[in-house]
């Protein structure tokens, strides 16, 4: 019996289907390759001149230079930065849109925030580079007897509950880096939350609280004014900002790091050529002079890395603040 047809209409099917496929896998990749062919929008989820700002038009500005097209800086503030990268989250993934994260801020939040959060930062993103980070320092008034780090855990410790420290706000990272030097040294010292740093420093100049660990940008005015003292910075090293002020490590608190770190980041699904374009440029961009000098001008230390290492520093802050958040019983009020 034949079937010469039948044989045949299957045939040609199959060629059809055959040559259906090769055409949409050639205009995918075209498309991609192609990529970008419209001006691609940076949220950045505070309001304008904050250092997240500042940081993602440095990085905005010469990022539309080496794509040639123009990367528009979209600044959506609110809610501690959750309602930026909440639409981040949501938005087509197609490269067109990305966030300019302040990670360890978002980190923080995953857990204080997790129920009323819009987004999950490790399964709604897909990660692009690391961008920077700002180191923080330990300050104290210039009535605090101590003059480094090993002194004011001693005094803490023969007052317990006298010393105060002021943060930024309740999830600020500021306030968990000394929620964790509390943890780490074994003191008990009293919170006093303000709105904001401004506010917190004043009344820290003032001697209305007497700690604090802030950003080195925001500290190091008063700090070489002599109205506060700088005990030591919470980086693995020291820093270029204050080389004379020594680690938290170097004084007895062993693995204390803590920096602010900013990143750019996709929503989840992003084609991975897109991901992967964006990251070389981001890479080679970090690494010119003149933008780690923009960055430092800032407080900021540039630096980079891969989609994959950003992932996982992303799972480590999350991890970090965690820890610290369920331990001290931290709450967002």
């Amino acid at each position: 019996m034949k079937f010469p047809s039948t044989c045949g209409t299957i045939g040609r099917m199959l060629g059809l289907l055959g040559l259906a496929t090769s055409l949409t896998l050639a205009a995918s990749g075209a498309a991609q390759a192609a990529y970008p062919d419209k001006p691609i929008k940076l949220v950045v989820p505070y309001p304008p001149g904050g250092a997240t700002d500042i940081i993602g038009r440095v990085v905005a500005q010469k990022l539309g230079g080496a794509l040639g097209q123009q990367v528009v800086v979209d600044n959506r503030g609110g809610a501690g930065g959750n309602i930026g990268a909440a639409a981040v989250a949501k938005a087509e993934p197609d490269g067109y849109t990305l966030l300019m994260g302040a990670l360890t801020s978002h980190s923080i939040m995953q857990t204080l925030e997790r129920k009323s959060l819009g987004y999950n930062l490790e399964k709604d993103f897909a990660p692009i580079t690391m961008v920077g980070s700002v180191p923080l320092v330990f300050v104290v008034h210039p009535s605090v007897p101590a003059r480094n780090l090993k002194e004011l855990i001693a005094f803490a410790k023969s007052k317990p509950g006298f010393l105060t420290y002021a943060s930024s706000g309740a999830g600020a990272p500021q306030r968990m880096a000394a929620e964790l030097f509390k943890r780490t040294a074994g003191v008990d010292v009293m919170h006093v939350p303000y709105k904001g740093s401004g506010p917190a420093m004043n009344d820290l100049v003032g001697g209305q609280v007497l700690t604090m660990v802030e950003t080195v940008p925001a500290a190091q005015s008063f700090i070489k004014a002599g109205k506060l003292r700088a005990l030591a910075v919470t980086t693995p090293q020291r820093i270029s900002m204050l080389p004379d002020v020594p680690t938290a490590i170097e004084e007895g608190l062993a693995g204390f790091s803590v920096s602010s770190m900013f990143g750019v980041l996709a929503p989840a699904n992003t084609p991975k050529p897109i991901v992967d374009r964006l990251n070389a440029e981001l890479v080679k961009i970090l690494q010119l002079p003149e933008v780690k000098e923009q960055l430092l001008q800032q407080g900021a230390y540039a630096m980079s890395t891969s989609p994959e290492q950003t992932r996982e520093r992303i799972k480590q802050e999350i991890s970090m603040w965690a820890k610290v958040i369920e331990d001290a019983k931290i709450t967002n009020d």
